[in-house]
């Protein structure tokens, strides 16, 4: 019998374009429902695809806390995740549900 390798999933790896990244966070917060970590984590996913320490530069904060904050288990501030997607250049816009 063979033997199969498996590696674990990493979104990064297929988050190439800008575009990519916009589909995935839009995909992420369908998802998510009213879960704020996973579009934190989304995020992380997205930081990390885009590099990690250009984003610690662009918003003034540190690797670590960056890290931290968009890990899933950090419970970053409404204005960090603005100032974090500002720097990712993607934009936060409303429209209304159509079911809750």
């Amino acid at each position: 019998m063979a033997t199969i390798k498996l590696r674990k999933w990493d979104s990064v790896e297929h988050l190439k374009t800008d575009d990519d990244m916009v589909l995935y966070l839009e995909a992420c917060l369908e998802e998510a429902g009213n879960d704020a970590a996973f579009i934190a984590k989304a995020l992380g996913t997205i930081a990390r695809a885009k590099g990690m320490t250009q984003l610690a530069k662009d918003t003034g904060l540190g690797r670590e806390s960056l890290y931290k904050a968009l890990s899933g288990e950090g419970n970053p501030s409404f204005a960090t995740i603005l100032k974090i997607m500002s720097a990712l250049r993607i934009k936060l816009h409303a429209e209304m549900a159509h079911s809750i």
